[in-house]
């Protein structure tokens, strides 16, 4: 199981919103290279970037600072925020991002998605972020018809890397991770299964690694490791018992 922390782009700056509100942000670091160059040094072996200005836009925003992360440390990267074409997936993967994460794209054009996991095999995560079941879309500002369970499935076949499910009720509100409405999503399909949106303490890591969510992949956490809810040390340490790892560079 892989413990990813989050790092959302606003302004160049490192924040964390509630819920997705853009007027909602608390500024955690201006230095979003100095706070990946952090995360490496307590031990983390993955980096989860979102460029959230550009989630709104539909196009990269947040440029500058996504280079300045991926020079800043010699972690993989995993990408999400405005990207919504062939082009632009391909830039990033060229520039050296590990993973990019489609999540609009996946609602409105699901095609782009079979076509870069086929182009790009491995590389490719889909963004399955919901309120009340159903999939939010275009910076979270938008509610489609479409469960998160139907996407999922919509994928199965498609080749992509993982998929990322986060239940927007909880995003930046401490509450827990919504493990049941992932595993069920883990449970009908076969690709990888990440949880994210509202890990509040050590009591999550400890409920993550319990048998009955073993099928998951990893968790994204956010909040509580900024304001120190969450221990690294104490976290990773747990994984690292449980399964003798903490992420292996390249598992995909």
């Amino acid at each position: 199981m892989i413990l990813y922390p989050a790092i959302d782009l606003k302004d160049g700056q490192c924040v964390r919103l509630v819920q997705g509100e853009m007027d909602q942000a608390t500024v955690f670091n201006v230095d979003p290279a100095a706070q990946a160059k952090d995360f490496e040094a307590q031990g983390f072996e993955w980096l989860h970037v979102v460029d959230l200005n550009g989630a709104f836009e539909g196009k990269p925003v947040n440029g500058a600072a996504v280079e300045a992360i991926f020079a800043a440390t010699h972690l993989p990267i995993q990408l999400g925020g405005g990207i919504r074409d062939l082009d632009t997936i391909a830039m990033w993967l060229d520039k050296g991002i590990d993973r990019v994460i489609l999540g609009t794209a996946a609602v409105r054009d699901p095609d782009l998605v079979r076509e870069a996991a086929h182009d790009f095999p491995g590389c490719i995560a889909v963004g399955i972020d919901a309120r009340d079941g159903k999939v939010a879309i275009e910076g979270w500002a938008e509610t489609s018809q479409t469960t998160a369970l139907d996407l999922a499935r919509r994928f199965e076949d498609a080749g992509v890397a993982a998929i990322i499910h986060t239940d927007i009720a909880r995003d930046g509100v401490l509450e827990g991770l919504n493990l049941d409405a992932t595993k069920e999503i883990a449970d009908a399909v076969a690709i990888p299964v990440i949880a994210s949106g509202g890990l509040a303490s050590i009591d999550d890591i400890k409920r993550l690694l319990e048998p009955a969510y073993e099928k998951l992949d990893g968790a994204i956490t956010g909040r509580a490791l900024y304001d120190g809810r969450l221990d690294a040390k104490e976290a990773l340490a747990l994984i690292v018992a449980r399964y003798g790892h903490h992420g292996v560079t390249g598992q995909y």
